[in-house]
């Protein structure tokens, strides 16, 4: 399954056990190898993880020109978020290796939009375009809310981003929105509203837009997210007509 946005794009490779493989940054672009679940070798440093839910992830950043040798001594599943037309030159630079300690850890929100969000590859890594990391909302909490947007038409950095969900039980379900105008706005972008069913396994790309995300309760939800755009920095446009609620907490 591999999704291709106009800047990011993400394949989700398997590995039998036993296999092995070499895996670089497609068309020459940088990438961000993430363990979802599975027992790996990537240039002989070990990763190890259960599934999402288990572990914080192990992952490798690949400069563009880079890649990485991988053996797998389990059925092992794999995300490559990559950069798309970003015009990367050759870094020249090995790859980084990004273990569960170097993943930064953030609490966010609160009473019903409580979430955990993972910052994978971030400030840890030199990367030039892309940021990579993972999202955990409990039970029937929202995530990416207050609704916010970054695709640059109100003075924030312009990334497009995509999303891959996973849940802890296999029936688990939730729901993601996607608006461009801000609530209570009337204009010819409100016939661009869309509500997506979201299951296990489901791929979301977000070019540009607010895209407030919700798990059902009795189901934990998971989601990695790869952003790509320059200046390489995540600064948020919150939808002003839910502002209020920072000052209700």
């Amino acid at each position: 399954m591999i999704y291709r946005g106009d800047r990011v794009q993400l394949d989700l490779p398997t590995l039998e056990e036993g296999r092995s493989t070499t895996i670089a940054p497609p068309g020459g672009e940088e990438a961000v190898l993430v363990l979802l679940a599975g027992d790996v070798e990537w240039d002989a440093v070990r990763a190890t993880r259960t599934d999402v839910f288990d572990a914080r992830a192990s992952a490798v950043y690949l400069p563009a020109g880079s890649s990485v040798d991988v053996v797998a001594h389990s059925q092992t599943e794999l995300a490559l978020a990559a950069t798309r037309n970003a015009g990367l030159a050759a870094a020249g630079s090995a790859p980084a290796f990004i273990t569960p300690t170097d993943v930064v850890v953030n609490e966010r929100g609160a009473p019903g939009w409580l979430r955990q969000v993972h910052d994978v590859a971030a400030d840890n890594v030199h990367a030039e375009a892309l940021i990579v990391g993972e999202t955990f909302n409990e039970p029937g909490q929202w995530s990416s809310y207050p609704p916010h947007k970054h695709d640059g038409t109100d003075g924030e950095p312009a990334l497009e981003e995509v999303y891959y969900y996973r849940f802890d039980r296999p029936g688990g379900f939730g729901f993601q929105g996607l608006y461009e105008s801000e609530s209570g706005e009337v204009d010819d972008r409100k016939s661009r509203e869309r509500a997506v069913l979201l299951r296990h396994g489901a791929i979301v790309g977000i070019p540009r837009g607010y895209h407030p995300v919700c798990a059902a309760p009795g189901y934990r939800l998971y989601y990695l997210w790869a952003l790509v755009g320059k200046p390489r920095r995540l600064a948020m446009h919150e939808d002003p007509a839910h502002r209020w609620l920072h000052d209700a907490r």
